[in-house]
């Protein structure tokens, strides 16, 4: 029997800072990494990458095609 995660539907202030604080360090980027690490469920973990995403704080690895997109921290605040 597997068991159930207890995983947040919304972010908290908490969750929310902590998004901001730690995901952006991280080399991999996904939604399951960012699930796991906040204890969010997946729609809000894509969520919070797209909001990443816009704040210019992560970049996308590769092209965008797929299922599952990858990112990574942004290096060099100059580069695009």
């Amino acid at each position: 029997v597997k068991e159930k995660l207890a995983t947040l539907v919304m972010f908290d202030k908490a969750t929310y800072d902590k998004m901001l604080k730690e995901i952006p360090k991280a080399k991999l980027i996904t939604p399951s990494v960012v699930s796991e690490r906040l204890k969010v469920n997946g729609s809000v973990a894509r969520q919070a990458i797209r909001h990443l995403e816009e704040k210019g704080l992560i970049q996308v690895v590769g092209e965008r095609s797929g299922k599952q997109l990858i990112y990574t921290r942004k290096i060099g605040a100059g580069e695009d």
